[in-house]
């Protein structure tokens, strides 16, 4: 179906703004019409290739929409369950200001401060949003508990959890990142000194060996 705007014959095409030498169409995303033969000029092919350059700048804002797609899932430590069996789940508070809920309390040793570990964890503003994750990394993080080598909050949340633990970590900005974390492409922007909530899992201690029976 075509029309003709200021003596060019315009196709129907959907969400986009097209303008073609004298003649600008400008629609709504129910509505909108590329510029089929401006004055003979454009050819076939430059309109081929002007099609898919605004096709690909719109995309992203259309893409999930247009297919019925849900938003992105990510893959987290506590699904939906989980976080209904955390409201009922007590919270503790440390001196420090650190509060956590315990997920699943570990049956294996405590790390001694200094010794590696190694963690699953996912990092989460309070919304909810994810901003780091091991699991989407897809591999553990490892590194020396209670030597300042990650942020205040976790160190010390780690250091009372058991192996085979998981917990939710709900830390103070002063036990979190001072200087914020800048946003990046699907992940949130962490203010300087804002709280953090990190869901962790003590996968396992390397180099201590579980003696008891």
């Amino acid at each position: 179906m075509s029309a003709d705007y200021q003596g060019v014959s315009c196709d129907k095409v959907q969400g986009m703004l097209i303008r073609c030498s004298n003649s600008e169409v400008t629609v709504n995303a129910t509505r909108s019409r590329v510029c089929k033969d401006a004055f003979n000029v454009i050819k076939r092919r430059d309109m081929i290739g002007l099609l898919f350059g605004v096709s690909s700048a719109v995309t992203g804002a259309f893409e999930a929409e247009g297919a019925g797609l849900p938003p992105e899932e990510k893959p987290r430590l506590c699904d939906n369950s989980c976080e209904k069996e955390l409201e009922n789940v007590p919270m503790v508070t440390t001196e420090s200001g650190l509060q956590y809920k315990d997920i699943k309390v570990g049956q294996g040793p405590s790390p001694p401060v200094g010794f590696q570990v190694a963690a699953n964890y996912v990092a989460m503003v309070p919304s909810g949003q994810i901003f780091d994750s091991s699991l989407e990394k897809g591999q553990v993080y490892i590194f020396r508990v209670g030597s300042g080598q990650v942020i205040k909050g976790l160190d010390e949340g780690i250091l009372s959890m058991k192996v085979g633990g998981k917990r939710r970590l709900y830390i103070p900005g002063s036990l979190a990142f001072p200087k914020g974390l800048n946003s990046a492409p699907g992940r949130p922007r962490v203010a300087p000194s804002s709280p953090v909530v990190f869901d962790v899992s003590l996968e396992y201690v390397p180099g201590l060996d579980i003696e008891e029976e």
